[in-house]
């Protein structure tokens, strides 16, 4: 193993408060936590609250989305692991104004039960706590089954449309109402190239031969639905495309955002590679690309692989996409 580490057992409280000392000005620690962190103006007077949480590993997910126009806190577990409900309540008393608090995370069984439990503690001390699940990875579960999805890199776009709407001073109920349908339009497939090293372990945690791929791969190495020999950037491009269109039953006069994801080691260049193959198959079935995202948004440290997400946009949903945003991580004017 090759990282650039001083003890591993340390790698998430170092990674933490290198954040912090680098974002002062807009990022702070609850209680003096830094697994627990807000936006550093939180509470927003008479706004609602959007908060998330997950796993280290994933950066700019899931901390590298707070700040203005996007989320209020979030709550930072070790690497692939759930933070505590104690630290995903102290995190919601925080942004709490009156308004209430959205909880958006991804459909993983530690965080359910951890972030379920912060709610129920919540609502205890009287603050209302609404929650949404991000299940938009189309490899984990058949059409049907949605529920049982993995929530992965789409669950941008619902930060994005909550966050927006939030700025905008909707209602808690109107928040979750919009941002639930971002979710029913929201799909994500994806393909793993190589492995990752969890910085405590040193060793590769599973296994993708060279000259392999493995379409649908978790972001923590959940199996997926194929392994093969390595395509080209146009024949796995089109593959996971396909399953997309078919999931979403996407047809000729849909409009859609495009998010083009790394996930930790593939550069940007193969990602255009491959966005000129979804730019090339949308437009040939009459479907709209109203905006695209092409970076890192969700990771597996140094995983080589890419995510593409889709979703489905109208006119309310492509307001909230568009409308600004800043955070450490992300900007958009």
């Amino acid at each position: 193993m090759q990282k650039i580490l001083n003890i591993p057992k340390e790698f998430v409280s170092e990674m933490l408060e290198g954040i912090l000392q680098a974002y002062p000005t807009q990022l702070k620690a609850v209680d003096g936590d830094n697994q627990a962190l807000t936006r550093a103006d939180a509470p927003i007077a008479g706004k609602v609250g959007i908060t998330t949480g997950g796993g280290s590993g994933h950066l700019p997910l899931f901390l590298g989305y707070v700040g203005k126009g996007l989320l209020d806190g979030v709550a930072v577990g070790d690497v692939f692991q759930s933070p505590t409900a104690d630290q995903m309540l102290a995190v919601t008393k925080q942004v709490n104004s009156g308004a209430g608090v959205l909880y958006i995370y991804g459909n993983y069984g530690g965080d359910v039960m951890n972030f379920d439990l912060a709610a129920e503690l919540a609502a205890a001390e009287g603050i209302r706590v609404e929650t949404i699940l991000g299940a938009d990875d189309v490899a984990s579960a058949p059409k049907g089954e949605e529920s049982r999805r993995r929530g992965i890199a789409g669950i941008f776009f619902l930060y994005k449309v909550a966050g927006a709407a939030a700025a905008a001073g909707k209602s808690l109920d109107e928040v979750v109402a919009i941002t639930k349908r971002a979710a029913a339009q929201t799909r994500t497939m994806g393909v793993a190239l190589s492995p990752v090293t969890l910085p405590t372990v040193g060793h590769p945690t599973f296994e993708v031969k060279a000259g392999e791929m493995e379409i649908g791969m978790g972001i923590h190495g959940e199996p997926g639905i194929r392994k093969a020999k390595l395509e080209t950037a146009d024949q796995i491009t089109t593959e996971l495309i396909s399953a997309i269109k078919s999931d979403l039953s996407l047809k000729s006069g849909d409009k859609v955002c495009v998010l083009m994801n790394s996930l930790g080691a593939t550069p940007p260049e193969e990602l255009y590679i491959m966005y000129r193959q979804v730019k090339k198959i949308f437009s040939g079935d009459g479907i709209d690309v109203a905006r695209v995202y092409v970076g890192e948004f969700a990771t597996s440290l140094e995983m080589a692989g890419a995510s593409i997400s889709v979703i489905r946009v109208d006119s309310e949903l492509l307001g909230y996409i568009n409308a600004p945003a800043h955070t450490p991580f992300f900007t958009q004017v």
